[in-house]
């Protein structure tokens, strides 16, 4: 091997640390494997590991179930974000039940419901996986968060749904299981009972979502009962219900925060979770942001998107 060869090699072999600093490290395995695809996980710890237990924070890509990776350069700066203050992040795959779909619709439901339950099966079972691996990890699993954008987002809100109001596809986790937190950049629950109605008290959750967002509602897209059910209408239900989240309700933007949040709102991010799930503060809050600088492209919708 020439001296070019070695030297790409080594660029190569050493690119997932050096992307995300010294004090990072990145590992991938492979954590099931369902209809001939291997679904992997990224897995980015501090090299300080240390004897105490960490908080893990399990994230899901965005790509509306039809595209996206779980190392996509714009989710870096999050995952970087929290893994320097000592969280066990975990980026995973899941299967992209909309490929190839028509956009989904009042009428046209079903991809769109297959889709979501095939990716909360797939975060189903990497949270198992972390389950397993925990002492490994050096995680601590009363500190379990889930977050994710968009198709993430959908799938996060909806796994904490499905685990609370004990639907049968939650039977999948261990019984005495609850996730401690989850994190919505654009996200909504699909229901055919109406508005979500949750039998146990669900985690606490912050909700980002843009007013002017078509292609996940901001409130709720529905016939009679069955539809989606946006950030407006889940922290309606919050409020009624009492259960603790924060909302921030980005005015006039578009379907953009499902991803810029996770640069420019780090700080409110980590205070979240200091204050809801370590500190398990009672408190239910809206913020109405607006940024008059911002500027959004409010077209896209799910005809244009699927398309």
């Amino acid at each position: 091997m020439n001296r070019l060869n070695t030297l790409f090699f080594i660029i190569i072999f050493l690119a997932p640390f050096l992307l995300f600093g010294q004090n990072i490290r990145k590992e991938t395995t492979t954590y099931a494997v369902k209809d001939g695809y291997e679904l992997k996980m990224d897995i980015y710890t501090s090299n300080d590991i240390g004897e105490v237990k960490k908080p893990c924070l399990i994230f899901v890509f965005g790509g509306g179930f039809k595209e996206g990776s779980r190392d996509a350069k714009i989710y870096h700066d999050y995952l970087q974000y929290f893994a320097e203050r000592k969280f066990v992040v975990i980026s995973i795959d899941y299967r992209l039940g909309m490929k190839g779909q028509k956009p989904p619709g009042p009428l046209n439901t079903k991809p769109l419901r297959n889709a979501i339950d095939l990716a909360v099966s797939d975060l189903y079972s990497a949270t198992n996986y972390v389950l397993d691996h925990a002492d490994t990890w050096n995680i601590d699993t009363q500190h379990i968060l889930i977050s994710g954008s968009s198709a993430g987002a959908i799938t996060v809100l909806q796994a904490d749904y499905s685990e609370r109001d004990n639907k049968p596809i939650a039977d999948m986790l261990p019984e005495i299981f609850r996730y401690s937190g989850v994190i919505s950049f654009a996200g909504g629950i699909f229901s055919t009972e109406g508005l979500p109605s949750y039998t146990q008290k669900p985690a606490p959750t912050l909700f980002f979502h843009g007013s002017a967002d078509k292609l996940v509602p901001y409130d709720n897209t529905r016939l009679f009962k069955i539809g989606m059910f946006g950030s407006k209408s889940l922290t309606k239900r919050f409020r009624q219900e009492g259960y603790p989240y924060l909302f921030y309700s980005m005015e006039d933007i578009g379907h953009a925060v499902a991803e810029y949040p996770m640069q420019d709102f780090l700080p409110e991010i980590e205070n979240f979770i200091n204050d809801f799930v370590f500190d398990r503060k009672q408190w239910m809050i809206d913020i109405r942001f607006k940024d008059k600088l911002r500027q959004t492209d409010n077209s896209i919708d799910p005809s244009s998107y699927y398309n």
